[in-house]
């Protein structure tokens, strides 16, 4: 057993919390669950507190899930972990570099500054602008800067004309303030998760949909599927990723066309799809994975203290 107090940040009683929670009482016997929405941050102290737990005194923390949606309210969340970073407390994912994806365009703005291929993208808060890409793109999704699993998009078509057009884009501003427009793209029944441990490549899973809406999220009705990624699409994972320095992260892609294209980077990345698409335990290797970086740096220290 390895003595180190590792605490998860996430949803308590969401399975993917606790499953995490599950596996790292298994092998360092220490368990502890963190809600955000109940920690304090005591600015003129620089401590963090979670109840009766001083985030502090930690050694470290995995950050599996931030908030139940994305919001601008997540970016404060990871702005007060950023105080356990500073403190000297193991961060997995680093909440500098999860923040980069918490809000949908730096997270793609990235992506394409990497070079990775991606759906034509346009954004504006010019009603007007919107209005002539919808006419460039033919079809194109209209998504908010914070969401997740397609929650909030909507999809418009230059065929349904400029006054239908108007009418939603104008009441989608009056929320959003900004219009982010993708090029809808086919992705035949099917998108890609690419999951990465460590910057590894560790499996891939189809999400199938079910012909019922446009898009093959879990929550729209897809199903888990294993697929054999061939090293070409796997590299591209490899390189979406490599734009960030996350511990865990999920890679979506779509084949189209025109070739494989990355709609995004997960900030956190799910278990869900690794196990039942893949039949791997993501939640015990990203321990597995955490618990052996800290081994690394005892090693690393012991070995520099035998030095002097």
């Amino acid at each position: 057993m390895i003595n180190k107090r590792i605490a998860v940040i996430g949803i308590p009683g969401k399975w993917s919390t606790e499953v995490l929670a599950n596996h790292l009482e298994q092998r360092t016997g220490y368990r502890c669950v963190i809600d955000m929405a109940d920690v304090v941050l005591e600015l003129e102290t620089g401590e963090l507190r979670y109840r009766d737990t001083l985030l502090n005194a930690l050694d470290g923390v995995i950050i599996k899930k931030i908030s139940e949606t994305y919001s601008p309210a997540a970016d404060d969340r990871l702005r007060m972990l950023k105080t356990l970073e500073a403190d000297g407390v193991r961060c997995f994912s680093s909440p500098s570099q999860v923040g980069r994806l918490i809000n949908r365009l730096e997270g793609t703005a990235a992506l394409a500054s990497g070079g990775v291929p991606l759906p034509a993208t346009r954004v504006t808060e010019s009603t007007d602008a919107a209005l002539e890409a919808i006419q460039s793109f033919g079809k194109a999704i209209l998504k908010p800067l914070y969401s997740t699993k397609a929650r909030g998009m909507v999809v418009l078509k230059a065929a349904d004309g400029v006054k239908a057009n108007t009418q939603i884009l104008n009441k989608f501003k009056a929320k959003h303030g900004l219009f982010y427009l993708q090029k809808f793209v086919n992705l035949g029944g099917q998108d890609l998760g690419m999951v990465f441990l460590g910057g590894e490549y560790l499996c891939t899973y189809a999400r199938i949909g079910d012909d019922k809406s446009w898009n093959t999220t879990i929550h729209s009705g897809g199903k888990y599927q294993a697929y054999d990624a061939s090293p070409e699409l796997i590299e591209l994972g490899r390189k979406a990723q490599s734009c960030f320095d996350l511990s865990f992260t999920t890679v979506d892609i779509a084949l189209t066309d025109e070739g494989p294209v990355v709609f995004e980077v997960s900030a956190f990345g799910g278990f869900s799809g690794a196990q039942k698409g893949c039949g791997i335990d993501a939640a015990e290797k990203l321990c597995d994975y955490v618990l052996s970086q800290f081994e690394a740096e005892t090693a690393e220290t012991e070995t520099a203290e035998a030095g002097e």
